[in-house]
């Protein structure tokens, strides 16, 4: 099986997945019948070597209609979603596996047990934040768009290590300096749409070296950060319009209403990742596409053999504080008490 035939740049994604050592992945609440399908495609691909947790009989029961035949050997028992959000974690913490997938389970009761702050997947300074990286039939290249699942209406300080996360993904993904549109309604600084005056403080940041790695332009509306000839039309003058890498929304909704529209109106193959953990987290929607979990795997296999390899230019003194700001439960991700 193969992503949707417009699909080929995800396509390459996992192509290339296949030529190196499968990732181990903790699959959490596996018990979903798109899920395992998509795991049996990545098994057999070569790829990927999944633990299913969850309820094992009810694992098994969809496991032998997706046609995974050993299915028993790699299930491990957890009787609620909160116990197998926590012992996904465990496994990671233990060394026994190298990503985890969100499977039929809420986003805040996975998330819960990775954002601990003593027990889970937290890295010191780094703020949390999740990406969509798409596959748009229309658009000539990938395009990343964060953060639409997990901080839900970010200060210009968490926009500016939200972006830098995505910044360090286009690395990974060999973009040497992608172009970055900071995105509002306007193209002009308005102090009465806060999100514009947040887009000209992080262009003027990454001028000034507290944003690395990336050409930043903002505000910019989505019409001309995605084509050149609307930009030129409105008589903008503008390094990224028609030519962005990465898309920067205003908040949670914003962000997340764009990516499900590319997806359902647009054709598009999204595959979502959080980024800022010491292991990738795969996170899709529970309805999401069987394609779009393939290519989300694919991803999280690039990011853990490439991540060790890496090595992010030196923080300055401004940067550096920006990286080790405060970073309550509440700013990162949608928790109910």
């Amino acid at each position: 099986m193969t992503l949707m035939r417009h699909a080929h740049k995800l396509q390459e994604l996992i192509d290339r997945s296949k030529l190196v050592q499968p990732i181990r992945v903790a699959v959490v609440n596996a018990a979903q019948g798109v899920l395992l399908e998509t795991l049996r495609e990545a098994v057999d691909l070569g790829f990927v070597e999944p633990t299913l947790i969850g309820e094992s009989k009810a694992i098994c029961d969809l496991a032998a209609l997706a046609g995974i035949r050993d299915a028993a050997d790699r299930v491990m028992e957890a009787k609620s979603d909160t116990a197998a959000a926590a012992a996904g974690v465990t496994l990671v913490r233990e060394g026994k596996v190298d990503v985890v997938m969100k499977g039929l389970i809420h986003t805040d009761t996975f998330m819960r047990p990775l954002l601990d702050a003593e027990h889970g997947l937290r890295l010191p300074g780094r703020r949390v934040s999740h990406a969509f990286l798409c596959d748009i039939p229309s658009y000539s290249k990938l395009l990343v768009i964060t953060d639409a699942a997990i901080n839900i209406g970010p200060d210009l300080n968490a926009k500016a290590q939200i972006l830098q996360n995505a910044i360090d993904l286009c690395h990974m993904l060999g973009v040497e300096n992608p172009n970055v549109a900071v995105l509002s309604a306007v193209e002009t600084v308005n102090p009465a749409i806060p999100s514009t005056l947040d887009a000209a403080s992080l262009t003027l940041m990454a001028q000034r070296g507290q944003i690395t790695g990336a050409v930043v332009d903002g505000p910019l509306a989505f019409d001309n950060a995605i084509s050149l000839r609307a930009a030129r039309e409105k008589g903008i003058t503008s390094a990224v319009a028609g030519h962005c890498d990465i898309l920067l929304v205003p908040d949670l909704v914003s962000g997340n209403i764009l990516a499900k529209n590319l997806e359902y109106l647009a054709d598009a193959v999204a595959a979502g990742i959080v980024l800022g953990l010491s292991a990738p987290v795969v996170l899709n929607s529970r309805s999401e596409s069987v394609p779009a979990r393939l290519a989300a795997l694919a991803l999280a296999a690039h990011i853990h053999h490439r991540s060790a390899k890496i090595v992010g230019p030196k923080a300055t003194p401004v940067e550096g504080t920006l990286q080790c700001a405060p970073q309550p439960e509440s700013a990162c991700c949608p928790l109910p008490r």
